[in-house]
C-alpha cells in the first residue's frame, strides 16, 4: 500500500474512523444549530462513522494518510447571518474540529508524559507516541487541506463569507474549476518528489507541528 508499514497503516485507519467523521459532524452539527435542519434529516447529525464517510475518500485515507468524506449539504438560505457568513461558519466547524483533535493528541507530549516521534520500532502495532504523534500531523494536514481556498473545499466557503460580495466574479472559477486545479496540484507538477500540494501544505503544518508541541 504505497509502501506503508502496517502501524501507519492502522493510524490512518483510526483517523479515517475518528477525524474525518468528526469533521463531517461538525459542518451538520453547526448548520443545525445555524437554522438548517437539512443534514439531521439526511442522517448527518451522528457519530456513525458510516453515515459520512466516501468509499473512495476512505480507500485513499487508509493507503495514503489523504481522504475526505461525503459533504454535509446545507441549505443556506436557510441559516442565520445570512448565506455567506453562515456557510462561512459551517465551513469553518469542520477544519477547526481538526486542529482540535490535534490539540488533544499534543497533550501527553506538552505534559512531558511521551516524546513525539516518527519512527515505530515495532512492525506490526504502533506505540502510542507513533500513534499519537502521526494523528496529530494527519490533522494538521486535513485542517489545512480544507482550509485552501478552491471549491469543493471549505476555504473557499470561508473566503467567500469574509471577501466583499464584488469579489465573486474572481472567485466563481475557483468554484467551477477548483477540482481540476486540485488535481494539478496533487498529481502534476511534482519537485524533488514532492506535488505541489505538498510543496504549499508543508510549511505552515511544519509550524503549527513545532507550535502545538513547543519545539
Amino acid at each position: 500500500m504505497l509502501g506503508l508499514s502496517l502501524p501507519e497503516i492502522i493510524v490512518n485507519v483510526a483517523t479515517l474512523f475518528i477525524a474525518l467523521p468528526l469533521h463531517e459532524l461538525a459542518h451538520a452539527w453547526t448548520a443545525v444549530q445555524l437554522g438548517d435542519d437539512s443534514p439531521r434529516s439526511m442522517g448527518r447529525l451522528t457519530l456513525n462513522p458510516l453515515a459520512h464517510l466516501d468509499p473512495l475518500g476512505s480507500l485513499m485515507m487508509v493507503v495514503a494518510g489523504f481522504g475526505w468524506a461525503k459533504p454535509v449539504m446545507v441549505q443556506p438560505y436557510r441559516l442565520r447571518y445570512g448565506p455567506r457568513l453562515g456557510m462561512m461558519l459551517v465551513a469553518v466547524a469542520g477544519p477547526f474540529t481538526n486542529f482540535v483533535l490535534a490539540l488533544l493528541a499534543a497533550i501527553p507530549f506538552r505534559l512531558g508524559l511521551l516524546q513525539p516521534t516518527g519512527s515505530n520500532a515495532h512492525p506490526f502495532l504502533p506505540s502510542l507516541e507513533f500513534f499519537l504523534t502521526t494523528f496529530l500531523i494527519l490533522n494538521l494536514y486535513l485542517m489545512l487541506f480544507n482550509l485552501i481556498p478552491i471549491g469543493p473545499l471549505d476555504g473557499l466557503k470561508v473566503l467567500r463569507g469574509l471577501a466583499p460580495p464584488e469579489w465573486e466574479r474572481f472567485l466563481m472559477p475557483l468554484e467551477q474549476y477548483g477540482s481540476f486545479i486540485l488535481l494539478a496540484l496533487i498529481v502534476l507538477g511534482r519537485f524533488g518528489g514532492n506535488s505541489l500540494l505538498s510543496l504549499i501544505l508543508n510549511p505552515p503544518m511544519l509550524f503549527l507541528l513545532r507550535t502545538i508541541l513547543g519545539l
